[in-house]
């Protein structure tokens, strides 16, 4: 399995290190045609009008559209989740509407407001601590009725995930604690599973259809 990670301006490496340390390959992503290679997509940390600037520029976004079409799980952390939701504020600004949130940019200050914090996040069913790291980070303003929770901060949501979009507003690559990128690792293997299911059934069924009946003399 490849995990790509969207090496245009960010925290890129970091998440690739964590990738390292869940035994995943990970690949630096740089050009739309390298998505056709991974099996699930990072968009980190940075800034997310620089990130617009340069998706825009090397025609990412028809991509990134295909990609979420065919059920391949992306992570956005941070810029990430913003560049991911549906409504971003502070100020407005586009995005991919991969995931119902409604998202206020640098809404925890500036750099200097930055912080660190320990939580506990449902992974698969099971409380699992979480070491959370705060950087500029934006706010989850609003949740759609198909998004789930899963950890919060305070009363904030700070990890959610509808169908196979995962979000964070912290930087887990920051931390030497893997639990949210096995988790997302678990999304994209069982998605491949289910990608190869439906190829291997559509190869069975064309391999019957090319089957000749036998004809009414032959009977």
């Amino acid at each position: 399995m490849k995990i790509g990670v969207l090496a245009l301006q960010g925290d890129f490496e970091r998440h690739a290190t964590a990738l390292a340390r869940c035994g995943v390959q990970a690949v630096e992503v740089r050009k739309p045609a390298e998505l056709a290679d991974v099996d699930g997509l990072i968009i980190p940390g940075g800034e997310s009008t620089t990130l617009l600037k340069l998706m825009d520029a090397w025609g990412f976004v028809p991509a990134l559209e295909k990609f979420h079409a065919e059920g391949r799980p992306i992570f956005g952390t941070c810029a990430g989740l913003i560049l991911l939701a549906r409504d971003v504020d502070n100020p407005r600004q586009f995005s991919l509407d991969f995931i119902d949130v409604g998202v206020e940019r640098n809404a925890y200050g500036r750099q200097r407001e930055s912080f660190e914090a320990r939580g506990t996040a449902s992974l698969d069913g099971r409380a699992t601590p979480v070491e959370m790291v705060f950087i500029r980070a934006p706010r989850i303003r609003r949740l759609g009725a198909g998004v789930e929770t899963l950890a919060r901060h305070g009363d904030e949501p700070v990890l959610a995930q509808q169908g196979s979009v995962l979000v964070a507003t912290f930087h887990p690559e920051l931390t030497d604690d893997p639990s949210v990128h096995e988790y997302f690792c678990s999304m994209a293997s069982r998605a491949a599973a289910r990608r190869g299911a439906v190829v291997r059934a559509a190869a069975a069924g064309e391999a019957s259809l090319g089957e000749s009946p036998p004809c009414e003399a032959s009977r």
